[in-house]
């Protein structure tokens, strides 16, 4: 599990729908492609994935940023705590 702080400003949970919104435009166009054959062949509107991955990086473009939480790592414990991380490793090419 990540300790990360996530940001719920609004220009990340636009960001966060890109997935989901791309998703969906395919699932809707295999669709229509199964239902409506001919003109409607996944080849011939493929754009329209593109069209909306436009619109939502739009969107989250002209968000506004309030409340942004950059990637803030949380403190780490002093060592010998419990939980503390392990020391770091000695590899190749550092000294001992």
């Amino acid at each position: 599990m990540s300790a990360r702080i996530r940001c719920a400003c609004r220009r990340c949970t636009i960001r966060g729908l890109m997935g989901p919104a791309v998703v969906i435009t395919i699932g809707v166009l295999f669709l229509l492609s199964e239902m409506r054959g001919g003109f409607f062949d996944f080849g011939n509107t493929y754009p329209v994935v593109l069209i909306v991955i436009g619109a939502v990086s739009l969107a989250s473009a002209l968000a506004p940023m309030d409340g942004h939480i950059t990637g803030a790592i949380p403190q780490a414990s002093p060592a010998g705590t419990p939980g503390a991380p392990p020391p770091p490793f000695a590899g190749q090419g550092q000294g001992q």
